[in-house]
C-alpha cells in the first residue's frame, strides 16, 4: 500500500493519537449516557469523533494519488513557538502565577497579549491588525463569558478591579 499524501497520513495519525488520549483520559470520570451525561461524556465522545476523523483522513491518504506526493516539509518553528508561547502567556496573565509573584492581569489584558503575540507567528504581522482583532475578541469574550454565562474569573488587572 502506497501513501499518496504524507501530510494527510501523518495528520490522520496525529488526530487518532490525540483523540485516543482524550477518550482514554475521560474513562476515569463518570461517562453516563446521552440523556444523563456525566463529566466524562463530552471529552470521551469528542475523543471518539476525533479518532474517527483521523481514521478517515489516514484512509484517504492511502487511496489513489501520486506515490510520495504532498510531502511533509520542515517544521515551522516560528509559528509553533509564537502560538504555544501565546497560549502559555494567556494562561499566566489570566489568573497569575502566585508561586513566581505574578498577579492576575485578567481576561482583557490576557486576550490582548494572546492575540498580539500569536499575530507575530505570521510573517509581515501588523500590530494595528492584532490590536483591532484583540479589541473585538475582548469585547465579545467579556459579553459571552462574564455577562451572559456569569463565569467568575478576573476580568481586569488587580490594580483596576478594586
Amino acid at each position: 500500500m502506497v501513501i499518496a499524501s504524507q501530510k494527510d497520513f501523518v495528520s490522520g495519525l496525529m488526530f487518532m493519537a490525540v483523540g485516543g488520549a482524550f477518550a482514554w483520559g475521560a474513562v476515569d470520570y463518570q461517562i453516563g449516557v446521552a440523556a444523563r451525561m456525566g463529566p466524562g461524556y463530552f471529552p470521551f465522545m469528542l475523543g471518539l469523533i476525533l479518532v474517527g476523523l483521523g481514521a478517515l483522513v489516514t484512509f484517504n491518504a492511502l487511496r489513489s494519488g501520486m506515490p510520495g506526493g504532498d510531502k511533509i516539509g520542515a517544521i515551522a518553528w516560528r509559528p509553533l513557538g509564537f502560538i504555544l508561547g501565546a497560549n502559555l502567556v494567556f494562561g499566566a496573565l489570566l489568573v497569575g502565577i502566585p508561586r513566581f509573584g505574578l498577579p492576575a492581569f485578567g481576561l482583557i489584558v490576557a486576550i490582548y497579549a494572546l492575540v498580539i503575540m500569536a499575530g507575530y507567528a505570521r510573517e509581515g504581522a501588523r500590530l494595528k491588525e492584532s490590536v483591532i482583532l484583540a479589541t473585538v475578541l475582548a469585547a465579545g469574550s467579556y459579553v459571552a463569558f462574564v455577562k451572559m454565562l456569569n463565569l467568575q474569573f478576573p476580568v481586569w488587572p488587580w490594580f483596576l478591579s478594586n
